[in-house]
């Protein structure tokens, strides 16, 4: 019963969004970020009954893929509790509409992608270690997003995009985990990403743009939060004290200055905490219910998560100088905040089902993130989405996706941007104008083609790009490739 990470054997290739940053320099230095395909394990489903518990790395389900041999469930591997999967994810998205002319942006495409190895294991098949396993994973990325064309850095059109230090490997993370209590309670530690522990979900990696896949874009305000394919020494709690669909977790994790910046961490591999600014405490409760018909099948699984995250880091605020007075005015450097927060309410529910084919049906997705006002860019964000599978009866597998995003540019930014517009100065976040608020529409439609490749021809409208309404809006057009190929 070494590994309580039956989640994992239905989750795809997900993606996390990285933060926005804090400055124009870190902007650039960031991105946006992504794609997990094995998310951490343990939150993702229900645990089944004490009595389904077993050595389960032999028997566990991997994606189809082009090479099976090498996870085969007789191989050399799996015999020795390991599991290896190698992956490809490619995005291309092109511009329909003309961008806002007399800022240099310019109509046109990019391409972005990675490819990923990620390695799990189980040490009790290894060395009789009940109950332990490790996750690690290391990506290279290539490419750019395409949104910045338009002016857009709120919201990648390609959610693969950055982060990765455009190098051959970039470590993303690399921990152990401790299962106890017949999986009830697992222990974490090690080089791990906050953002693939707390507020993610399986269901957002239906879509591509940023402002979804992942998590909801809001909820990696901070710079300081960690996101694939960006790690920091970590140690997470989750425990299921009195239901198996009820999980409460929390942890600790130290964050670092410039995890998604090249110049800083290009490969990963910096571990020597040099770069340590402070902690973050994120607390999360989760219920995965699994919704019954009358016949008493399991029909309507879904997942609904609160949580909350404290942070030990002194940030800029974006407002006020240190004196109270508005430091685009004084011209003092901005307050600096001891302390800020974020908190998220996620939810995804499977409304309805067919009963000749189970992989049949309509999910709903929704939630809700909001950050502290004083210190965040965006200070809320609101999302729902529905996501229909087997549109055809004949192609149960189908995917169609709709989703919408709006996005709230915290006040203290607006009223900072409106004093150095009438001074002519540099706006902060590459902005051209007053940001006050962004919406994001997406709609796409997945396909398998064989058994270890998907293709989702994909369309997204940006209103108000950047948050801002001097800029036209963008209508862009693309699709995203996966490619399982062991």
């Amino acid at each position: 019963m070494a590994f309580a990470a039956f989640g994992i054997a239905n989750a795809k290739p997900q993606s996390t969004d990285g933060p926005s940053p804090a400055t124009d320099t870190a902007s650039d230095q960031s991105g946006s970020h992504t794609d997990d395909p094995l998310p951490s394990p343990g939150a993702a489903e229900a645990l089944p009954k004490a009595s389904a518990y077993e050595r389960v790395i032999g028997n566990f389900p991997v994606s189809p893929s082009l090479f099976p041999i090498v996870n085969q469930r007789s191989g050399w591997l799996r015999r020795h509790g390991t599991i290896v999967q190698f992956d490809n994810l490619n995005e291309f998205m092109a511009a329909v509409t003309a961008p806002t002319p007399g800022h240099g942006y310019r109509q046109g495409s990019s391409n972005a992608g990675q490819y990923a190895l990620n390695v799990l294991t189980d040490w009790d098949r290894l060395l009789g270690w009940s109950g332990f396993t490790t996750h690690a994973v290391v990506v290279g990325r290539y490419g750019t997003t395409a949104n910045r064309m338009f002016g857009d850095w709120l919201a990648h059109s390609q959610e693969t995009y950055g982060g990765g230090g455009n190098v051959v490997v970039h470590l993303v993370m690399a921990y152990g985990e401790q299962h106890l209590l017949e999986d009830r309670l697992a222990i974490a530690a090690g080089r791990m990403a906050q953002l693939s522990d707390f507020a993610t979900g399986s269901l957002f990696c239906t879509f591509m743009n940023n402002s979804f896949c992942g998590r909801p874009k809001g909820a990696s305000d901070s710079i300081y939060y960690s996101s694939y394919p960006s790690s920091v020494w970590a140690a997470r709690v989750r425990f299921r004290p009195l239901r198996r669909d009820i999980y409460v977790q929390t942890g600790v994790y130290f964050a670092e200055e410039g995890i998604f910046s090249p110049a800083r961490n290009r490969s990963g591999f910096h571990l020597s905490g040099a770069y340590h600014v402070g902690e973050i405490f994120p607390v999360e409760v989760g219920w995965q219910p699994n919704f019954r018909r009358r016949s008493g099948e399991v029909a309507f699984p879904g997942h609904y998560k609160l949580g909350f995250a404290v942070e030990r880091v002194t940030r800029d605020e974006n407002f006020l100088d240190s004196l109270g007075n508005p430091y685009s005015e004084s011209g003092f450097s901005a307050a600096r905040s001891n302390g800020s927060w974020s908190s998220w309410f996620l939810m995804d529910q499977r409304l309805w089902t067919s009963r000749k084919h189970t992989k049949t049906g309509l999910s709903l997705l929704a939630g809700a993130v909001l950050n502290s006002p004083k210190t965040a860019l965006r200070d809320r964000q609101f999302y729902a989405g529905l996501i229909l599978n087997g549109f055809w009866t004949s192609r149960p597998s189908d995917t169609i996706g709709l989703a919408f995003s709006y996005m709230h540019i915290a006040n203290g930014v607006q009223k900072t941007e409106e004093r150095l517009l009438m001074q002519n100065k540099p706006l902060p976040y590459r902005a051209t104008g007053v940001q006050t608020d962004a919406e994001v529409i997406e709609l796409n439609y997945g396909f398998p083609i064989g058994r270890a490749i998907t293709m989702e021809p994909d369309i997204q409208y940006y209103h108000h790009p950047n948050g801002q309404r001097n800029l036209r809006d963008a209508v862009m057009l693309g699709f995203r490739s996966h490619v399982e190929i062991f």
